[in-house]
């Protein structure tokens, strides 16, 4: 299969129309490549009640080992954006979905929890490669107008995958078992290579018009920039939160009085099925509130959902729990949208070091929140989570309209050059 032509993005065998239909097909393709590439993720959050009964840990240790892939993550974001400039996106991708199927398949065999930690490290740096080479091949075959519904379309599959992923894992589980669940998942990422070999013409990394800076000083100059500082901390922050909330809130819905079993658990991700919605109208209210304004609402809608968390009672849990999807998946929208739009060059990079702040924040979630949800309880939980939503806040609170036009990006680059 020949690579495609500059710029001119094609589903394998055809010519690039983009008719109505054809543009809806495309959009189907990403979402659902999106979807395999993450469905590993966040799926096993459903089962691990059992896994900490199968590993006799508490629910710190299981949690922390289960999120382990957020470390493996952020240094495979961060490494494959640097790289990504020489990489083939269709390779690339069906590559790493397809060793994927080697650690997510041992799962069901380790007996150890170290054994069991590294496979999920192993997981989250070929998620990332995937994920990483996948946003530049977006951000390069959909141009103009057509981009925004690309995104739209992959971030909509990863919040399905957030959603189902979770729902299969408690009703395998329960059917086949645990080491059948973790087979059905490995099939699963044999299906996104197979899915993104067969649907996405080869690409090339976009040509360079110009000498590549330096990976140090293409990071000193995002890091310059105050408004992609802030974008970083509160991504850390986002997933901060997400992840201490559908961690450990299975295991306030296993123990009395609430008392839900593995099935019934899977099921409360249900709570995921509004955010479908309001993430792809994120991008619509960001543009008529602007970014800062739409970014303190959705993070105050997260803050909001912590509270009913704290009933003895199933309802309010739900109602917090659909509150805090909403908020951290739209604020988690905006603030990519944030990274666009003020990096003013080596855009992969940028996002590459958005992502890798982003899921490190989930990793300190996971241990950081372990530790207090096991010694302190959920009340103290649910307050350091409020803290860490208020902090978000804050930050976002301090981004005057001014930073999403920093200097030149060149100019900030040439001086990192000249203190070389």
């Amino acid at each position: 299969m020949k690579e495609s032509e500059a710029g001119a993005p094609a589903i394998a065998g055809t010519a690039m129309t983009m008719t109505g239909g054809h543009a809806a097909f495309r959009h189907l393709l990403i979402a659902l490549t999106a979807f395999l590439t993450l469905i590993d993720l966040f799926a096993i959050q459903a089962i691990l009640p059992s896994l900490a009964a199968i590993y006799r840990v508490s629910a710190a240790e299981i949690g922390s080992a289960a999120n382990a892939c957020t470390l493996g993550m952020a240094v495979s974001s961060l490494v494959t954006a640097m790289l990504s400039g020489r990489l083939p996106r269709r390779a690339g991708v069906a590559v790493s979905l397809m060793l994927l199927a080697i650690p997510t398949f041992l799962l069901g065999f380790v007996d150890n929890l170290w054994l069991f930690t590294a496979m999920r490290v192993l997981q989250g740096v070929l998620m990332a490669a995937a994920f990483t080479l996948m946003l530049a091949y977006i951000g390069e075959e959909f141009m103009g107008a057509g981009a925004a519904p690309a995104f739209a379309a992959f971030v909509t599959g990863n919040v399905l995958s957030n959603f189902a992923g979770r729902l299969l894992s408690a009703s395998a589980a329960e059917a086949v078992g645990i080491i059948g669940t973790f087979q059905i998942f490995a099939a699963l990422n044999l299906a996104g290579a197979i899915l993104v070999w067969f649907t996405l013409r080869g690409t090339a990394p976009m040509a360079k018009t110009q000498r590549a800076a330096s990976a140090f000083a293409v990071i000193g100059a995002h890091l310059a920039n105050p408004a992609l500082r802030a974008a970083f901390g509160i991504g850390f922050l986002i997933l901060f939160l997400f992840i201490g909330v559908f961690t450990y809130v299975n295991f306030v819905l296993a123990r009395p009085p609430i008392s839900l079993g593995m099935m019934q658990v899977g099921t409360v991700y249900f709570v995921f099925v509004p955010s479908l919605v309001t993430t792809l109208l994120a991008g619509r209210v960001a543009a008529r509130l602007g970014p800062k304004p739409a970014l303190i609402a959705f993070l105050g809608v997260a803050l909001a959902g912590l509270a009913p968390l704290g009933a003895p009672a199933l309802v309010p849990v739900l109602a917090g729990l659909v509150l805090v999807a909403i908020g951290t998946f739209g604020a988690q929208a905006i603030a990519t949208g944030i990274v666009g739009m003020a990096a003013k060059g080596e855009r992969g990079a940028a996002s590459g070091m958005y992502l890798a702040s982003y899921f490190a924040g989930g990793l300190a979630g996971s241990i950081l929140l372990g530790q207090i949800f096991e010694g302190l309880g959920w009340p103290a939980t649910l307050l350091a989570m409020a803290g860490a939503a208020l902090l978000a806040t804050g930050i976002a609170a301090r981004l005057p309209v001014s930073l999403f036009s920093p200097p030149p990006y060149e100019n900030v680059i040439r001086r990192h050059r000249e203190v070389d």
